[in-house]
Parts: structure tokens; C-alpha cells; sequence
């Protein structure tokens, strides 16, 4: 459950995590203890010259979440690891000159197959899925790549998966079939039964003049025919009539979605970024992201996450990894 926007801001994210009781995400604590049970997943961290992604690398390693391959200018990763004190010597090292050629090297090591997935070090959002978005050499599968927060949120009775706040701006809608899709498969990965997905937007009628609304009636009729599957979908639906019962009760709205939502697709990257990020600052909730529709899950992490959102993310991954080895799903392999 994880990451957060490349647009985030460090600081403010840094201050709303403080906030939280330290046993205010129970989610996170199952997903772990789950994805613990597992080989540690083989990670790729592509360019982890700085303490923070280091120490991240190095907690995961502590729980067996992870068996990472660190792949960036080995003097940087070096002094990185004495500025914390921390003994590389069980760590493999490849040595690259640069994050970009860090993120292509990472790639390559995944379609070799040396690698079960990549995680986002010390470098910009953009480079790493510049290499992993190439049509010659990249990542890319038949579907389109989705981002998404697997969101813990204090007092909320389940996870919330939230798609896509990170990477398409104005998803078409051939676009949000796959964006959709992907978030299922998530959630079948994360052994989240009833999947229950509400399309978002700012009113739960269809109205011709807000096309999101449109969108969302179009995608629930491609449900009906099989042409999205895996779980219930509703929409349009408002923010309080997807997650909250008393409200869709209020509105007359009789589904067995509406007030019970645990997938939120929202109509474009702006209200996903102010949704994560309005859950985070304002409910103390902790994102993981990931990164879906690739041959192998991305993770993507920001300075400010949390340690408990950095473990649920490579939780995250090795949980959607073992699911995509396992044919059970189609949002990666």
C-alpha cells in the first residue's frame, strides 16, 4: 500500500505521517505480515545514492520483504551507506554511472528475468519510467500502465485502492478500462474479497455537460457485458456515497457498491492527486504505490513516505508479483 505523485511536495508530506498513532494502520500491519510469508521478492532499486533510500532498502531487507540489488555509481551508493553506518557487503552492486543509465540497467535485469521487480531510488519519477515506458526495450504489456495508492486510512474499516493520481493526466475511456482493470487485478492480489469499485466524480447522476459522468456509466455497462471483470462497479458516484453508507442511504442510492467502495477510480490525475493527498494530510492516512501494467511491478516511493508506507509498497509488489507468477492476474507479466 504505497508512494506517492512525482509532484509531491517533501515537507508537507513529511508532516501529516507524525500525526498518526503508530497503531492506526492495522491494513498495513496484515499486508506486511502476508507478503512476509513469501520469498523475499528480488528487487531492482535503481540509483539509491542517498540515506533515505538506502534505509528503506534496508528495513525491507530486515523483514525479508525484499532481496535487493542496489545498480547505481558505487562510490555514491558507498558513501551513502557510511553516512548511516550501514554494511553493504551481503548487497550485490552494480555499478552504473548515472540514474539514467541506472533506471536502463534495471530494465534490462528485469527482461532477463535476474529481477522480480524495480523499486524507485534516488532519482526523479521521470527518469525511471522513461526507461521503463520504452517501446523498444521497455516494460510495456498489451495493457495501459496505471498507477496506484493502496491507501491505510485511520478508522476506515478496509484498504482503500485509489487509481490513478501518478501517472495518466486525462485518461481516455478505452484508457480507464485498463486503468480499471488494473486496479482489480490489484486487489485480487492483495486477497481483498469483494471487490468493489466506485467511478468517481462530482455527482452521482449521469449529466451530459460532465463528461466523467458519462465515462462512468459507459465503464459500468462494459462490466454488465464482461468487458471489465473481477468485481461490482457503480458510478458516477460522489466521494461520500462511495465510501460512506449513510450518505448513498441519504441519496436513495441502492447498490451493492455505494457506501461500500474499497477500489476508487477517479476521472483524471488532478482529483487523484488532491484525493491522496487530502487522505493523507487531513486522515493521517499512509500511501503505497505501485505501478501496474508492466512486466514486473514498479515501486514508487517519495522522500517523505513514512517507513511503514515504504515496507507496504515492496509488500505490495511482492504480493502482485506472486499473483502475476501465478497467472491469477494480467496487471503485470
Amino acid at each position: 500500500m504505497a508512494s506517492s505523485p512525482a509532484a509531491a511536495q517533501p515537507h508537507a508530506q513529511g508532516q501529516a505521517h507524525p500525526q498518526a498513532h503508530p497503531q492506526a494502520h492495522p491494513h498495513y500491519d496484515r499486508l506486511i505480515a502476508t507478503a512476509r510469508a513469501l520469498p523475499p521478492l528480488r528487487v531492482a532499486v535503481v540509483h539509491p545514492v542517498n540515506d533515505v533510500s538506502l534505509e528503506a532498502v534496508l528495513s525491507s531487507v530486515r523483514l525479508g520483504l525484499i532481496a535487493p540489488v542496489l545498480i547505481g555509481p558505487r562510490e555514491r551508493i558507498e558513501a551513502a551507506a557510511a553516512s548511516i553506518g550501514a554494511d553493504l557487503s551481503a548487497f550485490d552492486i552494480v555499478d552504473a554511472p548515472h540514474s539514467h543509465a541506472a533506471a536502463d540497467a534495471a530494465v534490462a535485469m528485469a527482461l532477463r528475468g535476474e529481477v522480480d521487480a524495480l523499486m524507485k531510488g534516488s532519482l526523479h519519477t521521470d527518469e525511471l519510467m522513461g526507461a521503463v515506458v520504452r517501446r523498444e526495450g521497455g516494460l510495456r504489456t498489451s495493457r495501459r500502465i496505471s498507477h496506484c495508492f493502496v491507501m491505510d486510512v485511520p478508522g476506515h474499516s478496509q484498504p482503500l485502492i485509489i487509481s490513478d493520481a501518478a501517472i495518466n493526466i486525462a485518461p481516455t475511456l478505452e484508457e480507464k478500462v485498463d486503468i480499471v482493470q488494473n486496479a482489480i487485478d490489484l486487489a485480487h492480489a492483495l486477497q481483498m474479497p469483494n471487490v468493489r469499485v466506485a467511478l468517481l466524480s462530482a455527482t452521482e447522476t449521469v449529466n451530459a455537460k460532465v463528461p466523467s459522468t458519462l465515462d462512468a456509466a459507459v465503464l459500468c455497462k462494459m462490466a454488465d457485458r464482461g468487458q471489465i471483470t473481477g468485481a461490482q462497479l457503480d458510478g458516477p458516484l460522489a466521494m461520500d456515497n462511495a465510501i460512506d453508507p449513510e450518505a448513498a442511504r441519504i441519496k436513495g442510492i441502492v447498490s451493492p457498491v455505494a457506501g461500500r467502495a474499497n477500489v476508487l477510480i477517479v476521472p483524471d490525475l488532478d482529483a487523484g492527486n488532491m484525493l491522496a493527498k487530502s487522505l493523507t494530510f487531513l486522515g493521517g492516512a499512509y500511501a503505497a504505490g505501485i505501478v501496474l501494467g508492466t512486466k514486473v511491478p514498479v515501486i514508487l516511493t517519495s522522500r517523505a513516505d513514512s517507513e511503514p508506507a515504504r515496507l507496504a509498497s515492496c509488500a505490495v509488489a511482492s504480493m502482485l508479483a506472486k499473483a502475476g507468477r501465478e497467472r491469477l492476474i494480467k496487471a503485470v507479466g
